[in-house]
């Protein structure tokens, strides 16, 4: 999924080998295994993708399994800026050498050593991005990984094991991995495709601010791993109510709150308009879900192309930007596409009043969720971020119907399902 340096990483034994008890074993000679590699096993939460466990590819050693516990392997972990043009100062994130805990150990279906590691919005070491406040972006970061054996493992014939030498491989996230590349309109997206014959709906979602590329890096993972935005759309759940959906996930190449300047909407529908053409695409199911930046482009792309999307769902939406207002209240009042906001009230970074309120205040019959903050599963993050309610399908309107399912049921020509 990304670039990262190619490490060979010592697997160390801190205990010499000692003599085995059993007879059995004494009687066996250690197999001679071969140089091998470990891949990061990564997932997005929350707050973002990291490293949730470690794969080694040991399967033909024949290990056994009752020898592995959460003290045979230490990891740590190195996080590194790559961008040399960063002032390291500006960059917030980082880190080195950091011992992630070990909250588990044990064989996959295919007898490869797998070591879980303790993961969460505050576990030090984790993740896999950086923000870089110099440039106003998130950052992928270079991961270094070291394993340490700790102690010597058993083969199934009962001989001691000491693993040799591995090579690092790639991070593995299969629910971003499951999303394909392409470039239409001079944009980088990812694309995920249902499963399945038949016209189905497309979701497109439009990242933040902090997901854009600038003058070193366009790679449009960040899209993907910043947040769940998108990923929520092509879970089992989501797919099963949206009857298998397409997820559409576009970058810019810098903010879409430049629009003026680099004519992102006119760009958007070109990229939308070469993703139904190529795939099976029910033109009468078209969704676009965006935040904070994103949030913007959301009904900037609604009122620029009236008649095109069957619902829109602004995000923490950004109408009023450096003193200026963005769109126009006679363009929000000239908006018919079913509208669903979603903002949290003590969003620190986009106003509540002036932005989320005074879309919902002023697009017809738009409904609008306000939380409190965004809290989840006892965490309190950023009151910016209500897109992690979006992506878990939190909101509902006053019949109790959950966000995914209004939007669903909203296709061209059949308006009367707007509320």
């Amino acid at each position: 999924m990304k670039k990262l340096r190619v490490l060979v990483v010592a697997l160390l034994a801190t205990l010499s080998l000692m003599a085995v008890s059993a007879p059995s074993a004494q009687a066996h000679k250690a197999p001679s295994p071969a140089k091998g590699t470990f891949t990061l096993n990564a997932e997005v939460l929350d707050g973002g993708q990291q490293v949730v466990s470690v794969t080694i590819d040991a399967g033909r050693l024949g290990i056994k399994a009752s020898s592995l516990d959460t003290d045979t392997f230490t990891v740590t972990a190195t996080g590194t800026n790559p961008y040399t043009s960063l002032d390291p100062a500006t960059v917030f994130g980082t880190y080195t050498d950091v011992t992630r805990t070990v909250t588990g150990v044990h064989l996959d279906g295919r007898g490869r050593i797998v070591i879980e590691l303790a993961h969460g919005f505050t576990t030090a070491g984790a993740f896999t991005f950086a923000w870089a406040n110099s440039v106003g972006r998130n950052i992928m970061l270079d991961l270094t990984y070291t394993i340490t054996q700790n102690k010597p493992i058993t083969g199934r014939n009962g001989a001691e094991i000491t693993l040799p030498a591995l090579t690092q491989g790639a991070v593995v996230d299969p629910e971003v991995d499951a999303y394909g590349y392409g470039r239409a309109a001079g944009l980088n997206y990812r694309l995920y495709s249902p499963r399945g014959w038949g016209k189905r709906p497309l979701v497109v979602w439009l990242h933040g601010g902090g997901e854009g590329g600038w003058a070193e890096a366009q790679n449009n993972d960040l899209p993907l791993i910043a947040n769940r935005g998108a990923l929520g759309f092509s879970t089992a759940r989501a797919q099963a109510i949206f009857g298998g959906a397409y997820v559409l996930a576009p970058q810019a190449t810098d903010f879409w709150l430049n629009d003026p300047a680099k004519g992102y909407s006119a760009k958007l529908k070109a990229l939308i308009d070469s993703v139904v053409a190529r795939n099976h695409i029910d033109r009468s199911r078209i969704y676009v879900v965006g935040a904070s930046n994103g949030g913007y482009m959301t009904p900037r792309l609604v009122a620029d192309n009236p008649g095109y999307f069957a619902a829109e769902v602004p995000t923490c939406p950004v109408l009023v930007y450096n003193g200026t207002t963005m769109i126009t209240d006679d363009e929000l009042a000239g908006i018919t596409t079913p509208t669903w906001v979603v903002q949290a009230t003590n969003d620190p970074v986009v106003p509540f009043t002036p932005n989320g309120k005074h879309l919902a205040a002023t697009v017809p019959n738009a409904l609008l969720t306000a939380y409190d903050g965004v809290v989840r599963d006892g965490v309190t993050y950023n009151g910016h971020w209500s897109w992690i309610y979006v992506a878990r399908n939190d909101p509902r309107n006053d019949n109790g119907q959950h966000l995914w399912q209004w939007m669903a049921k909203q296709r061209l020509g059949t308006q009367h399902h707007h509320r």
